[in-house]
This record gives structure tokens, C-alpha cells and sequence, in this order.
């Protein structure tokens, strides 16, 4: 099948979305089928024989104002991308607030193409009450319509899944979980001095973009309440760790996915203070590495199987300094066990996969398209 996917940025722009749709290509291709990534050509194109890329020109001013990563395509991307969608078998869009998979969806309809969405996040509660406002309304006028309209649905996340379950689909949607390359994340040796990091103490890891939705606030907090802990931040964006004037912060700059492995088998924890997200894949490689994690309740019950592993507190960021204070309160309670951290590494190892993701994907796609080819059968 010639299978054609969406996203806002290609993988170089730092998200984890376009991590997993650069991951699902790449799966796609190695189990035969053709693989195309149409996204915005604001950063480096992805360079792999294995699958055709298509960038797309676009505006991108809301994340410069903002943060918020929503490229705008320009009129003469929309008609490569809707060529790229009548010449594909079927197209699979990630996430639907975006400009790019709204215009992906529409071609879709237009040229009667199976569509799946691979929905990643729900709400996000962010500080400002006119974002939270916004958010909302964008969930309702945009995110359920796609919902609702799209041949498929596979979310990533039980609890993404449980917030859209009010909304009615055309198939029962699918839960499948993003994979990892557990040949990379894996328990290993800790190389600290590779990094400049302190050789001894309490090492707590933070890997993502530099924007307000990752908790960098929360972050902040922890890190003034904490001056005994060394914090690893791998990552880039609008917000500035070094003018918080902490000593005990270490920032790394974006990382290669080799050198987050490194990370993860180098710290104590992983701190993921972010919100609205499904289930973010730096979580599952971490658990991968046997590294434990404190992240959002939310994140921590999007595999119900995982959960135990998982310490899940509540992150509200209109009030970061009660939340630092739970997140500290959950570090002191944090007790490695080899025995446990072990465990959770080979869970993770042989729950999440990408083959298996690219697998299901590919499954459902080909049962789209005979439905449309024979749809009285």
C-alpha cells in the first residue's frame, strides 16, 4: 500500500509526535508497504531511503508568538499535498489541530481516501484562562468534527481515549501504543562525565521542548526547593532555563536518540512535569531504560498495564509552587528496586514496539480500503 502521513513538522523540530510518525514511517516501509511524510519544511528534511518525504511551505507565526507549534500552509503546499493524497492509498494524519491535517482530511474526502487519525492529546490545562478557553473551543469546533468524520480513529493513549469517549465514530476506535527501539533503550552503565553532569547525587532527567505545556514552571520550583538535586534538561524552545540562575541546572541542548538513551541510563528519575499530553514517548523509552518517572496522573494511566510502574501526581500550573512541592514529595518517596526497575524495562521492551504499531496501522488501512472497494459486501 502506498500509505501517506501527516504531521505539523518533521522529526528534526524536536516533538514527540513527529518522533513517532519519523518511527512509523520508517516501521512501514521495513514491512513493505510505501511510506510518504508530507509535513512543514520549516526544519531539516528527515534523510532515509526508506520513505519519500514531501515539505510542505509554510507560515509559521503562532509558535513564534506563542509556542504553539501550528504551521500554516501556503496555497501552493495545498495543492502538492493534495496530489500526494489522490495518489495514496490511504493517509494517516497525527493529531487533528493542525492546519496541515485539516487540509490532509479534507483532500481525503475529496478524493474518497481511507483517512485514519492517530490522535495523541485532549485538553490542555494551560495557566491562562484564555488559552484554556481557546483549547476548548478548538477540541469542540475542531478536534471532535475530525473525530467524528475520520474512516478510523487510533488513539495512543487510554486516557486521550476515555476524554473523546462522548464522541461518536464511525468504527470502534483503537488503542495502540507507540513503540520503542529497545535495541537503543535499554538498562545499560551511566555516563555522567559525557555529559558534564555531576559524577555524584541525585540526578533528575527532563527531556522535551522548552514551552510553557512541559512544566517548566513546575520544573523551575523544584529545582529552587531542591538545591541538592543536579537537573538534566535535553531540549529546546521559547522559554530560557538559564535565566532562571539555578546552579543545579545543567541544560544539553537537543539530543540525538542515542545520546537521550545515555541520559535516561545515566539519571535517578525521569521529571515530566507537562500537561494535556496522551502518553509522551520520552515515558515509555525511559521505563525502556528501567529509569523510574514522575509525570501527570494523566500520563501515568494511559497504559492501564504500565501504571504501577508509573508515579502519577497532579500537575497544575497555575499554581506551580504547590505542585513543585508534590513533585519533591514524590521524589523523597522514590526508592529504586532493581528487582521492579527491571521488570518495567522488559515490559516495556516487549509491550512497545514499532513493528507492531506500523503492523496494526497497515491492518486497519487495508480494511479501509476493501471496505470502499466492495462497500455492500
Amino acid at each position: 500500500m502506498r500509505l501517506l502521513t501527516v504531521t505539523h513538522f518533521f522529526e528534526s523540530h524536536g516533538g514527540g509526535i513527529e518522533v513517532v510518525a519519523g518511527e512509523l514511517c520508517r516501521a512501514l516501509a521495513d514491512i513493505g508497504h510505501q511510506a510518504i511524510w508530507a509535513a512543514s519544511d520549516a526544519d531539516a528534511l528527515p534523510v532515509d531511503p526508506r520513505f519519500e518525504t514531501l515539505p510542505l511551505a509554510c507560515s509559521n507565526p503562532i509558535e513564534r508568538l506563542t509556542g504553539l507549534p501550528m504551521p500554516i500552509p501556503l496555497p501552493r503546499s495545498l495543492a502538492k499535498l493534495n496530489q500526494a493524497v489522490a495518489a495514496a492509498d490511504a493517509v494517516i494524519v497525527h493529531d487533528a489541530l493542525y492546519a496541515t491535517s485539516l487540509a490532509a482530511a479534507h483532500a481525503a474526502r475529496r478524493f474518497g481516501k481511507s483517512l485514519i487519525l492517530c490522535q495523541h492529546i485532549a485538553a490542555i490545562p494551560f495557566a491562562a484562562a484564555s488559552m484554556r478557553l481557546l483549547m476548548k473551543a478548538a477540541n469542540r469546533l475542531v478536534t471532535e468534527p475530525m473525530l467524528r468524520s475520520a474512516d478510523q480513529i487510533v488513539f495512543i493513549s487510554d486516557t486521550v481515549r476515555s476524554d473523546f469517549a462522548h464522541v461518536p465514530t464511525r468504527r470502534s476506535p483503537q488503542l495502540v501504543f507507540n513503540g520503542v527501539d529497545s535495541e537503543l533503550f535499554r538498562p545499560g552503565q551511566r555516563q555522567r562525565a559525557a555529559f558534564n553532569l555531576p559524577e555524584s547525587g541525585k540526578l533528575a532527567a527532563f527531556v522535551g521542548r522548552f514551552v510553557e505545556k512541559k512544566g517548566l514552571s513546575v520544573l523551575r520550583e523544584v529545582a529552587r526547593l531542591r538545591p541538592d538535586i543536579s537537573f538534566a534538561l535535553a531540549g529546546s524552545g521559547p522559554v530560557d532555563p538559564s535565566a532562571w540562575g539555578l546552579p543545579n541546572i545543567h541544560i544539553l541542548g537537543r539530543l540525538s536518540r542515542e545520546r537521550v538513551a545515555d541520559l535516561f541510563r545515566s539519571a535517578d528519575l525521569l521529571l515530566l512535569p507537562s500537561i494535556g499530553e496522551g502518553y509522551p514517548l520520552v515515558i515509555q523509552e525511559a521505563m525502556a531504560c528501567g529509569l523510574p518517572v514522575i509525570c501527570s496522573e494523566e500520563s501515568a494511566r494511559a497504559d492501564p498495564l504500565a501504571a504501577r510502574w508509573l508515579y502519577g501526581i497532579p500537575i497544575n500550573l497555575r499554581e506551580p509552587i504547590m505542585t513543585a512541592r508534590r513533585v519533591v514529595d514524590a521524589v523523597d518517596g522514590l526508592i529504586p528496586e532493581p528487582a521492579i526497575q527491571s521488570q518495567m524495562a522488559r515490559y516495556a521492551a516487549s509491550a512497545y514496539n514499532w513493528s507492531h504499531m506500523a503492523t496494526e496501522i497497515a491492518r486497519l488501512a487495508n480494511l479501509l480500503i476493501e471496505a470502499k472497494r466492495h462497500p455492500f459486501l
